[in-house]
C-alpha cells in the first residue's frame, strides 16, 4: 500500500475519457470560474489594459476561457497530457506547455504580467520519489524560484489551493518568501466550512507601495447550500455560444485592439495585422 505522500495528483491519471468528462461536468465549470475571477480580482491588474498571464495547472482550459473573456493574453502548463488534449479539441486561445511544475520553468526574465492557479499548489507537497531533490522544500524552492524570474517587476501571482494543516501554509509562505516574493495567505469566509477558500497572494517588486499591501478577504453572506454571495464580484453573464465557450463580455473599441495588438508584437506573435484606419471599425449588417 503506498503512502499518502507518494500519490500524484488524480490529473495524471485522466484517460481521455476522464478529462472530457471532468470538463463537461457544470460543477467543476462553475467552481473553476469562481476561483478564476476572484483570482483575476486578487490580481489587480490595470483595467482594460491587455496583460499576458501564466496560468499554472491549467488543465483542460478553464480558467483560460474566463481569461479569454476578460481579455488577456495567456499561456498555460500542465501535467497531464490527457487534459491538455481536451484543452487543444477546445480551441483555446493560449499557449500551452506539458509541465511538471516542481521541475521549474524554463520561460525568459520578466515574460509574464502575472500568474494564477486554481487547486494545483497543494501537489508541490507531495513527493514523487524518496530522493531528496523530489521532497517538497526542493520542488517548491525550484517552483517559486523560477516563477519569481518569469514574472516582471512589479506583478503579482494568486495561487488558490487547499492546505492540510497551518504547517503545509507556513512551509509554502516561507519557500516563497526566501524566492524573492512578497504577500501572504488571504482567507475568503473563514468561518464557513464549504465557503472557506485559501488564496496565496505573492508581489514580485513594487517599491513598497499598493502593490504590496495584502488585499482584504471576503466575508459575505453564506447561503443554505454552501454557496456564497460575493460581495465585489463584478457582474458576468455566463451565457455560452454554440460552441460552448463563455461569450465575452468585454467592450472592445478601436484603443483597447491597438493596445492589444501592440502587446501581440512584444511577445513575439507572427502575422499580427498591421494598423490602419480601419482598425476597430464596425461594421455595418450587411440586412
Amino acid at each position: 500500500m503506498s503512502r499518502p505522500e507518494l500519490q500524484a495528483p488524480p490529473e495524471i491519471y485522466y484517460g481521455d475519457t476522464e478529462a472530457k468528462k471532468y470538463t463537461k461536468n457544470t460543477r467543476n465549470q462553475q467552481i473553476q470560474a469562481d476561483m478564476t475571477y476572484r483570482a483575476l480580482e486578487l490580481l489587480n491588474l490595470t483595467p482594460d489594459e491587455p496583460a499576458f498571464l501564466l496560468d499554472i495547472g491549467c488543465g483542460s482550459g478553464l480558467s483560460g476561457e474566463i481569461l479569454d473573456e476578460e481579455g488577456y493574453i495567456w499561456a498555460g502548463v500542465d501535467i497531464a497530457p490527457s487534459m491538455l488534449e481536451v484543452a487543444l479539441e477546445r480551441e483555446v486561445e493560449g499557449d500551452l506547455f506539458l509541465q511538471d511544475i516542481g521541475q521549474g520553468f524554463g520561460f525568459r526574465p520578466g515574460s509574464f504580467d502575472g500568474a494564477i492557479s486554481v487547486s494545483v499548489l497543494q501537489w508541490l507537497l507531495n513527493a514523487e520519489t524518496s530522493h531528496p531533490t523530489s521532497s517538497p522544500p526542493h520542488r517548491l524552492n525550484r517552483f517559486f524560484t523560477t516563477l519569481h524570474s518569469a514574472l516582471r517587476n512589479p506583478s503579482r501571482a494568486v495561487f488558490q489551493f487547499y492546505p492540510s494543516s497551518d504547517d503545509q501554509i507556513q512551509l509554502i509562505t516561507s519557500i516563497a518568501q526566501k524566492a524573492g516574493f512578497g504577500g501572504g495567505v488571504v482567507i475568503d469566509y473563514p468561518n464557513s466550512n464549504k465557503a472557506r477558500k485559501v488564496f496565496l497572494c505573492l508581489y514580485v517588486g513594487g517599491g513598497g507601495g499598493q502593490q504590496q499591501q495584502i488585499p482584504q478577504a471576503l466575508d459575505g453572506d453564506v447561503i443554505e447550500d454552501g454557496k456564497v454571495r460575493f460581495e465585489r464580484r463584478r457582474a458576468r453573464d455566463l451565457r455560452k455560444d454554440k460552441n460552448g465557450k463563455r461569450k465575452s463580455q468585454k467592450v472592445v473599441d478601436r484603443d483597447w485592439i491597438l493596445r492589444k495588438k501592440e502587446l501581440y508584437r512584444k511577445r513575439g506573435k507572427e502575422s499580427v495585422p498591421r494598423d490602419s484606419k480601419f482598425t476597430g471599425r464596425k461594421r455595418k449588417p450587411l440586412f
